[in-house]
């Protein structure tokens, strides 16, 4: 055994992860389906206007406004009907004083016409048209360029391409877009105990929880996992898993650094690069460890299934968020009184799982192999390193997952 002697604030671990990671400047052009929450890599701007030409906005009559000015339901207005357009239509005669076309929303407003009176502000008999309201230059019409004009930059290089943005894009008629590429994460299970879902269990041995649970925080911050699966608890085999990890961005291990004789993952990146931090002043997660190999980040996660999803929450995902050029994570904060008093070891902050039952925060907390203490948890509260006891009732932050 060798006991972790310098554990270094989580303050300090965090700062040292994220200016450790540089953002992704790979580059990849793909259809603009498959670009939502992505990053834009390029500037691009509108080669048409949007719309096109002057639309209907509502379904009614294209006329000329200075003859519905004196318009009124005591005193309509009578128009003569040119043509019928629909959306798809295009226009084949000029609105004069006296006439007017009838056009459905989206339609090409006829030439001549400037101004769309609402169906309900109307009565028709065959080609006669009755006006009850009058109505203003451009009143019911959405004008060229009203949406987005010629040359203007609708999507800038670093934005996040969300779901309206990518309907701007269609807009303009790109089919793709240039995106920068997401961090690959390689992720690799140490242990010999540890077993894939779907397959039967031994006495000693567990299913692999760590793989699922990083893959998805890494889904969920922007980056793509890759599997590289369950490695033995022996040095030559876990060196080649490492080495083959390097293909990607970054490297995640779960298990194998703590202290025990088999935990040799601190052990096998230290003989490849350089060993960052080994131990966080952080519970649950104290045996964290990170280092640099081939100018590449390295995180060594506990085997402990709270453990090791508690720290990629709080450290994996804002290394990810850098890398995949995503704003910060900012997460739903509320305030609830404690339902039961907390009484902890000072000496390490604590991120402490809750859950909320009727406006109360009711510790979840069970132990760090318990997956449990998370999935059955809304959220955490954090506890200060010093702090040895919350009292019930006590209001406290609870950072909501």
């Amino acid at each position: 055994m060798r006991p972790l002697k310098d554990l270094i604030p989580f303050e300090d671990a965090l700062r040292i992860a994220t200016d450790l990671v540089r953002p992704i400047r790979r580059t990849e052009t793909m259809p603009i389906l498959d670009a939502s929450r992505r990053v834009a890599a390029e500037d691009v701007r509108a080669m048409i206007d949007v719309p096109s030409a002057d639309r209907a906005a509502m379904d009614g009559y294209a006329v000329v406004s200075r003859d519905t000015v004196r318009a009124t339901r005591s005193r309509p207005m009578l128009l003569r009907r040119l043509e019928v357009l629909r959306a798809a239509s295009r226009p084949k005669k000029r609105v004069i004083k006296g006439t007017c076309s009838e056009v459905a929303t989206g339609s090409t407003l006829p030439p001549g016409a400037d101004a769309v009176v609402r169906v309900e502000d109307t009565d028709r008999e065959g080609d006669r048209v009755e006006v009850f309201a009058a109505v203003r230059r451009g009143h019911h019409v959405a004008a060229r360029g009203s949406d987005i004009r010629r040359g203007s930059t609708i999507v800038r290089a670093g934005e996040w391409l969300t779901p309206a943005k990518i309907g701007a894009l269609a807009a303009i008629g790109r089919g793709r877009v240039r995106t920068f590429a997401r961090p690959r994460v390689s992720i690799l299970a140490t242990g010999d105990e540890v077993v894939p879902p779907g397959r039967s269990l031994r006495l000693g041995q567990v299913y692999d929880i760590n793989s699922n649970t990083i893959a998805s925080v890494v889904r969920e911050n922007g980056g793509e996992p890759v599997h590289l699966g369950r490695v033995t608890d022996r040095l030559g085999p876990l060196l080649a898993a490492l080495r083959k990890g390097l293909a990607s961005d970054l490297v995640v291990c779960s298990g194998g650094s703590s202290v025990g004789e088999k935990d040799i993952v601190v052990d096998a990146v230290r003989s490849l690069g350089d060993v960052l931090f080994h131990g966080i002043a952080v519970k649950p997660g104290k045996p964290t460890a990170l280092a640099r190999v081939d100018g590449k980040p390295v995180l060594g996660m506990p085997g402990f299934p709270t453990s090791c999803l508690s720290n990629c929450y709080v450290l994996l995902a804002p290394m990810l968020r850098r890398m995949a050029r995503l704003p910060p994570d900012t997460r739903t904060i509320v305030e609830a009184p404690l339902a039961v008093p907390l009484i902890r070891t000072p000496g390490r902050m604590e991120f402490h799982t809750v859950r909320i039952e009727q406006g109360k925060a009711v510790p979840a907390f069970k132990e760090s192999s318990a997956i449990t203490s998370m999935a059955h948890a809304d959220g955490y509260i954090e506890i200060p390193a010093e702090v040895e006891r919350l009292e019930q009732g006590q209001k406290v932050r609870v950072v909501l997952f």
